[in-house]
């Protein structure tokens, strides 16, 4: 009789079987029609568009039935509507994105034609989180498919609602040789991402992210990654500081904090840190008069995330930190029923506290003093470049310093994500916050390859030269333009110095 361990194991390495056979015969359907028009990739984007905008309502509901708790209006504007316009300029741009490059051009005349053209890998695969379980995987599809490929998506099994409903509903859109749709645990999930598939993109963790790359090196599959990180506020001497925090406490309760790119540590200059505290806390309770009942305000997604969250909160409070929840009177809170933690400031915090380190994804947010802009510069940069840092104040030297001196993926100024307000704009992390950037023209150019393509039509080789036998004229050739480009790189030097 076979244990427990052996029958999961063999259902996972069924589906394996399966999803290779998918990925098989979208290769099989890729190499037979080559690379599509742009007709057909305008055409397979606005088929996904249409997949979601048509279901959006059973979306949303499927969102919130996986949370427990989510507003359906912040998963409208969130998950679908924040996606259309990067999706429409994607669109509207393939053509001129498809277009080749032409090099040398006045050696065109002499019968020397060159040029670099944009094309398709292949079969793309992309696992998508569970915090925009819709959102982040329709994004970089639509990518993908102006670039010209094929897709598998493998959906996220903690909102496992929103995934069975993506995985039902995408076959009456697309054939599933240009799109097909995974579910399953982390077990399929990790067994999808030793695919040899043409690019994989994953959105998630550093952790997990770093095992998906090591999947992926199997294969050789290059991979794009958007995980997070602690991502930085600074608020500058001279910003406002009631519309800072305002701003700064309605960022970091977005999806009840679950987002790569929420505030999680606030640097305010000394002095003015409880005036800071004052505006967050009033803002706060205006937000959220009451919790428990209230479905504005969100879940965590499960029972593991709120027990994490929960946990750092009491790790800061034993070691030394000023914890204040910010409760509506008369609600207990944190709620195990409803997966529900009041919004928290802590103060006080301490470089051997969890939460000093841990990336929250909650409801909660640090706030730190500084006296001198290069004490806060030198805590960011002693620390995981995050995916974005923000920065609350004018644009003066002081931001101009903050911007050069400080590594990330983006930077926002008085605003929560403003860094993607753009449709053109790249969006990706650096360093353990991600590698690659999609979104706009980077979106097209991480699922392509730039291929060069070179003919000639002169009466002589141009390369053949550098077989031998070598002439005189050959040798003596070599040395003149050696000693010319030496000549050229000292004199560049010298005007240098």
């Amino acid at each position: 009789m076979s244990t427990t361990q052996e029958r999961v194991d063999g259902a996972v390495e069924g589906q394996r079987d399966a999803m290779r056979a998918i990925l098989d015969r979208q290769r099989q359907a890729f190499t037979a029609e080559g690379p599509p028009s742009v007709t057909m990739r305008r055409n397979r984007i606005d088929r996904l568009l249409a997949l979601v905008l048509d279901n959006a309502d059973a979306f949303v509901d499927a969102m919130s039935a996986d949370y427990g708790t989510r507003p359906k209006t912040g998963s409208l504007f969130t998950e679908i509507l924040g996606m259309i316009s990067v999706i429409e300029h994607t669109r509207s741009h393939v053509p001129q994105w498809m277009r080749a490059t032409k090099l040398m051009g006045a050696a065109r005349l002499f019968g020397l034609k060159a040029e670099v053209q944009p094309s398709p890998l292949g079969v793309v695969g992309i696992i998508g989180p569970w915090n925009f379980p819709l959102n982040l995987v329709v994004l970089p599809a639509s990518a993908a498919f102006a670039a010209g490929n094929r897709v598998m998506i493998k959906m996220s099994e903690i909102t496992p609602k929103t995934a069975e409903l993506m995985a039902s509903t995408a076959p009456k859109y697309f054939d599933p040789t240009e799109l097909d749709v995974v579910t399953g645990g982390p077990d399929v999930a990790a067994a999808f991402s030793t695919l040899p598939f043409d690019h994989l993109f994953f959105t998630g963790s550093p952790s997990v992210g770093a095992l998906v790359q090591q999947a992926a090196a199997q294969n050789l599959v290059p991979v794009t990654l958007e995980l997070g990180g602690k991502n930085p506020v600074v608020v500058s001497p001279d910003a406002d500081i009631n519309r800072s925090a305002t701003r700064i406490a309605q960022a970091r309760m977005i999806n009840g904090g679950q987002v790569c790119i929420c505030p999680d540590y606030v640097f305010v200059p000394d002095g003015r840190v409880d005036a800071f505290v004052d505006g967050a806390r009033q803002t706060l309770s205006a937000m959220f008069p009451s919790i428990v009942s209230n479905d504005d305000y969100c879940s965590s997604v499960n029972l593991a995330n709120f027990e994490r969250v929960v946990a750092l909160i009491d790790d800061a409070r034993l070691n030394g930190a000023t914890v204040e929840p910010v409760a509506p009177a008369g609600e207990s809170l944190p709620d195990r029923a409803t997966r529900k933690i009041a919004p928290t400031i802590v103060r006080d915090v301490e470089e051997h506290m969890k939460i000093a380190n841990e990336e929250v994804f909650g409801p909660v947010l640090v706030v730190m003093p500084y006296s001198q802009l290069t004490d806060a510069i030198a805590y960011i940069n002693d620390r995981p470049a995050p995916l974005v840092a923000y920065w609350y104040g004018p644009d003066n030297d002081d931001f101009r310093t903050f911007v050069r001196h400080t590594r990330s993926g983006g930077v926002a100024r008085n605003d929560f994500g403003a860094q993607m307000i753009p449709s053109a704009a790249p969006f990706g992390g650096v360093g353990r916050s991600g590698m690659g950037a999609y979104h706009g023209k980077a979106g097209f150019e991480a699922f392509s390859h730039y291929r060069t393509v070179v003919g000639t039509d002169l009466p002589f080789s141009i390369t053949g030269r550098a077989a031998p036998p070598f002439s005189g004229s050959m040798k003596a050739g070599v040395g003149v333009a050696l000693r010319m480009a030496r000549g050229r790189t000292r004199r560049r030097l010298k005007r240098r110095r």
